[in-house]
């Protein structure tokens, strides 16, 4: 990794001021996270530090895709571009009535909004019965049929159900990317077979869970390969140093990458190029960071 050129505070160890080879697309970054409200401008500085350029606000629910959106819009700095997804996580799937979907079909109409979601089905804790995953679910494909726009999707021990699903709707939708994959070789070939994009995160630094993955990055073909912090979630645990408080952010995504190109058998330059043109290609993005609120 080159050096990069900036530092905002001290906030990160010199250990961990990384620089990504090439412009990177954080698909998954939840900014809108209380633990951010202190120091976004910093977090923002020192992901335009690491060469992280492009970064994709996640909306689990209408009030912080409305913030994401007002995010979105207010920073606006040379080399760093914002956008937002806007859809209700299936831990919420209780709360999805009329009234919401008729607030998420207007969010979509935004330009800074590029994908549907964060939508999908959770049996893992099941905050929401499965059947009112499932309703909600069906509801945001509806949506993202209706707008063009694609999908950002959640899925946790719910394979199964969410192939059936989408094969149900292949036809209707466009795009669509599991992100934050860390299922196994079966589910993951069913999401190909669908024509999905996955997004890959820090799971696959950790030594307790994340072995299987790194038997089957090389499986995933690079235009369909998309990369992600979910911060401030997910932090690596293979970080060279110490990091205080344990809150994960955008400037650690080259560290993702590296690992990603380590178990892939590629250089960082190959695949952050890769994974930066095809989320670009997904999300619809300008190929010039600064020219999204020129566009908009």
């Amino acid at each position: 990794m080159a050096e990069p050129t900036d530092t905002f505070d001290d906030f990160l160890p010199e250990a961990l001021r990384f620089c990504a080879a090439a412009p990177l697309v954080d698909i998954g970054a939840n900014l809108t996270h209380e633990s951010f409200t202190r120091d976004l401008a910093a977090v923002l500085g020192r992901a335009r530090a690491a060469r992280v350029t492009t970064l994709i606000l996640t909306g689990t629910d209408r009030e912080h895709a409305e913030q994401a959106v007002a995010m979105a819009r207010q920073y606006t700095e040379a080399g760093l571009a914002l956008y937002a997804t806007a859809g209700m996580h299936p831990h919420d799937a209780s709360r999805w009535d009329a009234g919401l979907a008729t607030a998420m079909a207007d969010l979509h109409r935004q330009p800074e909004v590029v994908a549907v979601g964060e939508c999908g089905l959770d049996f893992n804790r099941n905050f929401s019965s499965p059947a009112e995953q499932e309703r909600a679910f069906e509801a945001q494909l509806g949506l993202a049929a209706s707008c063009g726009k694609p999908l950002f999707i959640h899925e946790r021990d719910a394979g199964q159900r969410m192939r059936e699903m989408l094969h149900a709707w292949r036809d209707d939708i466009g795009n669509a990317v599991v992100h934050c994959f860390t299922a196994e070789r079966d589910t993951l070939f069913g999401y190909l077979d669908l024509d999905l994009h996955i997004g890959l995160t820090g799971w696959l630094c950790d030594e307790r869970r994340g072995h299987h993955l790194r038997e089957l990055v090389g499986e995933i073909p690079l235009d369909r390969l998309m990369v992600e912090t979910d911060c401030p979630y997910l932090l690596p645990r293979n970080l060279p140093a110490k990091l205080k408080g344990r809150r994960h952010e955008p400037a650690l995504l080259p560290w993702i990458v590296r690992e990603i190109a380590h178990w892939r058998g590629i250089g960082e330059e190959a695949l952050a190029n890769a994974t930066s043109d095809t989320a670009r290609a997904f999300f619809r993005l300008p190929a010039n960071p600064q020219s999204i609120h020129q566009e908009n």
